[in-house]
């Protein structure tokens, strides 16, 4: 175990990308435990060959119509004309869109770069704190990876033989909780800056009605991916396809923001992202292999219990280390590789599955914001125009408030799991 770690952890640190420092990693430690190669290609097929897996490239097409489409903007729309009237209105709406799109897309990147492109201009115009509103845009597009459908929960919940739906509902209520939160942190920051207290518009009934006509067809996709698996009408790969057929439809004929000759290019920018979440998955199989057939699981939970046999310690102790995991490892990746050795001891300790996987995806969208290489912090800097140091500062009060969601999430558990139990009869 050790052998594997220490090549892996220098390749990464030599600038080696993730899936080949998994991947020489893990190979060349079965070469040194004289496991035939054979075996390698067989776990890399293996890691692939799942149905459930087939989902995530849908859902990565799914978020690039949605912010090509138009569908993005009209949801942005809708938000504005539903808060836009109180104070702070924009870091509300930034909330509000966040968690629209997030019930989309299934990616905090993709949500950040749709709603940081279209709102970021529109702050910088009326004198809004850029760092700020960066800041809130980061962690409004981590709710992507809370609320379903998420990328992250469909990979966790396959690896960990899991229900995918039964996942997707434990996100939902801690990700309104975090959804409210961020809301009164854009709240109170406006409260205390005359320049950002100022309402967006006036209310009006007409400009609502017709941003939420017009956001009709963008709002039914959520209905149709979370509804369709928790009803148990679609599969998640099903419900992602159909998305995906849906959301061409709405951009081609309804919004008509979208022509057949940009199709193209829309298929090879989700090939291209996803294949490097796929490669990633096929060379962390090997990884994930190699660490069960060691009994490494076994070997942290007789460790572990040799030193307290308390739930809230051990909990504790993994948030702190899925934290700072989270602030230098992609999620994806994070996920394949921690959830194999910790999930088992999880259970060892008592807690529910169910339950450690939503404190696992939270841990890490509060991960995709933290400094140094938080993907939506990163996203939304960059589009802001402002180094990742200056909105960094910013975090401060919405990432408080996340780590109070994060605590709640943890140490009550029905959180997570009343909507799974009402819903689906879960125990």
């Amino acid at each position: 175990m050790a052998l594997i770690l220490l090549l892996f952890i220098f390749l990464l640190v030599f600038g080696t990308p993730i899936v080949f420092s998994l991947g020489v990693a893990a190979s060349f430690t079965l070469v040194a435990y004289d496991v035939p190669l054979a075996l390698v290609a067989q776990k890399i097929y293996g890691g692939l060959d799942k149905f459930t897996i087939m989902a995530i490239p849908f859902f990565i097409l799914t978020g690039i119509i949605m912010e090509k489409g138009g569908i993005a903007k009209r949801i942005i729309d809708f938000a504005t004309a539903l808060v836009g009237w109180i104070t702070g209105s924009l870091y509300l709406v930034a909330v509000v869109a966040g968690t629209g799109l997030a019930a989309i897309s299934g990616s905090g990147s993709a949500d950040t770069a749709a709603m940081s492109s279209i709102m970021l201009p529109q702050m910088k115009k009326r004198n809004y704190n850029i760092d700020f509103s960066a800041a809130i845009m980061a962690c409004s597009g981590s709710l992507g990876t809370i609320i379903p459908p998420s990328i992250m929960m469909v990979v966790l919940a396959t690896i960990s033989n899991q229900s995918v739906g039964a996942l997707f509902l434990a996100g939902i209520i801690p990700g309104l909780i975090c959804a409210l939160f961020l809301l009164i942190s854009g709240y109170l920051r406006a409260k205390t800056n005359v320049s950002e207290s100022k309402d967006y518009h006036k209310f009006s009934t007409i400009y609502l009605l017709k941003t939420f006509f017009s956001a009709i067809p963008a709002l039914t996709l959520p209905v149709i991916i979370v509804g369709g698996i928790v009803g148990g009408i679609f599969t998640p790969t099903e419900a992602a396809s159909v998305a995906v057929i849906t959301g061409l439809f709405i951009s081609l004929f309804i919004y008509k923001e979208i022509k057949f000759k940009d199709l193209p290019q829309i298929i090879l920018r989700a090939a291209t992202i996803a294949s490097t979440v796929m490669l990633i998955i096929a060379t962390a199989n090997i990884f994930s292999w190699f660490i069960a057939s060691q009994q490494i699981p076994q070997k942290i939970s007789e460790f572990m219990l040799g030193f307290s046999d308390s739930k809230l310690w051990f909990l504790m102790n993994v948030n702190i280390l899925l934290i700072l995991i989270g602030m230098f490892m992609e999620s994806i990746s994070a996920i394949l590789i921690l959830v194999p050795v910790l999930m088992p001891v999880a259970i060892a300790f008592g807690v529910d599955p169910l339950h450690f996987g939503l404190i696992i995806i939270l841990n890490l969208s509060i991960g995709m914001v933290t400094p140094p290489y938080g993907i939506t912090l990163f996203v939304a800097s960059s589009i802001a125009e402002r180094s990742i140091v200056d909105v960094s500062k910013k975090l401060l009060i919405p990432l408080t408030l996340m780590f109070i969601v994060l605590f709640l999430a943890t140490y009550f558990p029905q959180i997570s799991l009343y909507l799974p139990s009402t819903i689906l009869g879960y125990k």
